[in-house]
């Protein structure tokens, strides 16, 4: 058993499937925030064309 734990303890095979794992998950992060932070300035943008959209067409 101890020998067991030693080997389990010194392999890292998985460790780089953790840190790409580790890795998505902070670029997943990353792209939420961003797009909260540009869910406003795109509505906008799109509120103004619609409203200049809307004063043409008429």
């Amino acid at each position: 058993m101890v020998v067991f734990c030693e080997r389990f303890l010194k392999d890292s095979r998985g460790a780089t499937s953790i840190e790409y794992g580790l890795i998505a998950a902070l670029i997943s992060v990353v792209v939420l925030a961003a797009v909260q932070l540009l869910v406003p300035a795109i509505a906008g943008a799109f509120g103004q064309a619609e409203t200049q959209l809307r004063a043409v067409a008429q």
